[in-house]
């Protein structure tokens, strides 16, 4: 594995390039899109850095515990565009589905995962077509 010294005590090896680049393009279609996770860093995760399904899930949880969308979602509320009390009862039946989405997902085969997760993604994107 190659390091780049970035001076002082930290170095970056080549293996953490595709994180740098994944978390700004998904904080961009967060943004732009209210999407990431699911959507953008778990796929970004499987196919650029190998990680095995349930890594690649729990770590795009992971990434996204800290307020992560905070400045987005200022910047929309700024211009009207954030309903507060949706988002509220949005982020409280998050916590809870994430709990339940973590419990099952771990009781299944990758591969399971992976067909359940491409299914999602072909719906909503039929969806989406349909105007």
């Amino acid at each position: 594995m190659l390091d780049v010294g970035l001076g002082g005590c930290y170095t970056l090896t080549v293996a953490y390039l595709p994180l740098l680049v994944i978390g700004p393009i998904a904080g961009v279609l967060a943004g732009m899109f209210g999407i990431g996770g699911g959507l953008i860093i778990v796929p970004a995760l499987l196919f650029f850095v190998k990680m095995q399904e349930l890594e690649a899930i729990g770590t795009s949880l992971a990434a996204l515990i800290p307020p992560v969308g905070l400045l987005g979602a200022i910047e929309y509320y700024r211009h009207g565009y954030v309903n507060l009390r949706f988002a509220a009862l949005i982020a409280l039946g998050m916590v809870i589905g994430a709990y339940f989405g973590a419990k099952i997902s771990i009781s299944l085969a990758p591969i399971v995962i992976r067909r359940i997760y491409a299914t999602f993604l072909i719906l909503v994107a039929a969806r989406m077509m349909v105007p």
